[in-house]
C-alpha cells in the first residue's frame, strides 16, 4: 500500500463526481490531492473519546508544565493559578468548538479551510505561518523530551554520565542518541497517517494521566499532605487580577496554533456531538485536573526544600526515587511524541502538501517536516530567548488575526454555508478565486492587525498588555474583516461538505 493510498483511507475516502455549481467542475491538480480531499461520513472514525484523548495528551506536555510552574515561580499563588486555569479553559472551550464544526461540517483540513477567507492562492500564506511555528515547536519539544530522556539514561545507567562530555553543534553525545531515538520514532508513527496517531494517543492518554496522578500524590504525601501556597512574594489588589487574567490569555495564546487547524482532526470526527463531549471533558475537565498536578507538584516540592522547579527536566530530576523517576520520565516521553505528533506534526504536513500536491503525500511531507525540524537545530533555538521571544513569538502574534479573519468569514459572512468543490478549483468564476487567488478584503484586514498583534507582543512599551496580543490580533482583524467592503457570499454557497461532490483530481 502506498503512502496516498494510506492517507486517503485513514482519512476518509475522498467523494467523487460531478462537482455542483455552475463554476468549478475543474478540479485543479496544484490545489487537490487524495490528503486534502474533504472526508465522506463513512470515513470518519474520531469519536468523543478520541478528542478528549487528544487534549488529555497535549495539555500535559512538558513545555506546558514548563509554563505552568513557572507561574508559581513568578509569584503567582495556588488559587490564582486555579482561576486563571477556569478562565483559559473557558475560552478555549468556546475558541476550539467553534473551530472545531468547521472541520466536522466541510470536512477538509486548515489548510483548505482557510481558502474561503484568503483565497485559493492566498491561503499559503496562513498555512506556512501555522506550518512554520509548528515546525520550530516540533524541534523544540523533541529536544525537551530528550532531555527527560538523558535523565532516565543517566539515572538507570551512570556510566552515560560520559557522553555529556562532548559535545557537537552545541549537543552532547547522549543527547543527539536520545534526540535522534525520539525523532525516528515520531517519524515512523506519522508517517502510517491520522488513523495510526488517533490510536497512539487513545492508548498513550490514559497511561499519562494515571501516571502523573500518582507523581503528585507522591509528592503530596512527601510534603507531609500539605503545600506551600505560594513561593513567599504573592501578587495582591489589582496586580494580582492582572496576572490572572495575563496567565490565563497566554495559556490560550499556547493553544492559538491549536485553535487555528483543529479542523485537521475534527474532520474526521463522527459528528458535531462527539467534538463537542470530548472538548467539554477534555478541556474544561482535564485542564483542572492538570491545574491541580501543576499546583501540588510546585507547592509541595517548595514545602520539601524551598525549591522551585525551573524548567521541564527539573520536573524527573527533583524525584529522589528512581522507580517513579523511570515512571514520570516514560510518561513525559511519550505524551510529548503525542504532543508533537497533534500539534507540531500535522500542521506542516498538511502545508507542505497544500504548497506541493503533486509531489508530496501525507507520508512524505511528514519527513520533510521532521527533517527541517532537524536541521534547524531546535536546542540551540530553545536556549536563545531573542529567537523565542522575537522569532517564534512575532509568528506566534500573527496566528490571532489568521483566526479572527477565517471565523469571522466562516461565521458572520458565510453562515457556515460553504460550496466545497470550489475550494478545489481555479476557475475565475469560482467562490474563492477572488482576484487572481487572493481576497483583497482579507489582505485589508491581516495587514493593519498584524502589526498591531506583532508590536503588542514585542514591543517593550506594550509589556503590560503583550500577554494579549492574540485577542487583539484576532478581534481587530474579524472586525476590519467585517467591516471593509468586499464581495458578498457566492449564489452557490447554499451547498455544504456533507451534501455535495468533489471530482477526482
Amino acid at each position: 500500500m502506498t503512502a496516498t493510498q494510506g492517507a486517503s483511507r485513514t482519512e476518509g475516502t475522498p467523494l467523487a463526481g460531478p462537482a455542483a455549481g455552475t463554476a468549478g467542475t475543474d478540479t485543479s491538480p496544484r490545489l487537490y490531492n487524495p490528503d486534502l480531499a474533504p472526508t465522506k461520513k463513512a470515513g470518519r472514525s474520531w469519536s468523543g473519546y478520541n478528542v478528549f484523548t487528544l487534549w488529555a495528551n497535549d495539555v500535559h506536555s512538558l513545555g506546558n508544565y514548563a509554563f505552568a510552574i513557572g507561574l508559581f515561580a513568578l509569584g503567582m499563588g495556588v488559587w490564582d493559578i486555579l482561576a486563571a486555569f477556569v478562565l483559559a479553559s473557558v475560552f478555549l472551550f468556546g475558541l476550539l468548538s467553534l473551530s472545531g464544526y468547521m472541520g466536522a461540517k466541510t470536512g477538509v483540513p486548515f489548510p483548505v479551510m482557510s481558502r474561503i477567507a484568503f483565497g485559493i492562492r492566498g491561503a499559503k500564506l496562513p498555512a506556512v505561518v501555522r506550518g512554520g511555528v509548528a515546525i520550530a515547536w516540533f524541534g523544540i519539544q523533541t529536544y525537551l523530551a530528550s532531555s527527560v530522556l538523558s535523565t532516565l539514561l543517566v539515572a538507570v545507567a551512570p556510566g552515560l554520565r560520559s557522553w555529556q562530555q562532548h559535545s557537537l553543534l552545541g549537543l552532547p553525545a547522549l543527547g543527539w542518541a536520545s534526540f535522534l531515538v525520539l525523532w525516528l520514532v515520531q517519524v515512523l508513527i506519522v508517517s502510517y497517517g491520522m488513523d495510526v496517531i488517533r490510536k497512539y494517543i487513545a492508548v498513550a492518554a490514559p497511561a499519562v494521566l494515571v501516571t502523573m496522578l500518582a507523581l503528585a500524590v507522591w509528592m503530596f504525601a512527601k510534603a507531609d499532605w500539605s503545600l506551600a501556597m505560594d513561593a513567599g512574594h504573592p501578587f495582591t489588589g489589582a496586580d494580582r487580577w492582572l496576572h490572572i487574567l495575563e496567565a490565563a490569555a497566554l495559556w490560550v495564546v499556547i493553544y492559538g496554533t491549536f485553535v487555528l487547524n483543529f479542523c485537521d482532526f475534527t474532520r474526521s470526527a463522527r459528528s458535531h456531538r462527539s467534538i463537542l463531549l470530548g472538548n467539554l471533558i477534555g478541556i474544561p475537565v482535564n485542564m483542572m485536573f492538570f491545574a491541580g498536578i501543576v499546583v501540588v507538584l510546585s507547592g509541595a516540592q517548595f514545602k520539601i526544600n524551598g525549591r522551585i522547579i525551573a524548567g521541564s527536566d527539573d520536573i524527573v530530576r527533583t524525584i529522589p526515587n528512581t522507580f517513579l523517576l523511570v515512571l514520570a520520565s516514560l510518561a513525559l516521553i511519550v505524551l510529548t511524541v503525542a504532543v508533537n505528533l497533534m500539534a507540531n506534526f500535522v500542521a506542516p504536513v498538511y502545508a507542505l502538501v497544500n504548497l506541493f500536491p503533486q509531489r508530496l503525500d501525507f507520508r512524505r511531507a511528514a519527513v520533510v517536516s521532521a527533517v527541517i525540524g532537524l536541521v534547524i537545530l531546535p536546542w540551540n533555538l530553545y536556549d536563545s530567548p531573542v529567537v523565542v521571544e522575537y522569532f517564534l513569538g512575532g509568528l506566534g502574534a500573527l496566528l490571532g488575526p489568521v483566526f479572527g479573519i477565517v471565523k469571522a468569514d466562516y461565521w458572520l459572512i458565510r453562515r457556515t454555508r460553504v460550496h466545497v468543490p470550489h475550494l478545489y478549483t481555479e476557475d475565475p468564476r469560482a467562490s474563492y478565486a477572488y482576484r487572481s487567488g487572493v481576497n483583497p478584503r482579507a489582505v485589508a484586514a491581516l495587514v493593519p492587525s498584524a502589526a498591531v498583534a506583532v508590536a503588542v507582543a514585542l514591543v517593550p512599551y506594550f509589556s503590560a498588555v503583550s500577554g494579549f496580543s492574540w485577542f487583539l490580533g484576532a478581534v481587530l482583524a474579524a472586525v476590519l474583516y467585517v467591516a471593509v467592503p468586499g464581495r458578498a457570499r457566492h449564489p452557490h454557497e447554499d451547498v455544504d461538505g456533507e451534501e455535495i461532490a468533489v471530482p477526482s483530481a
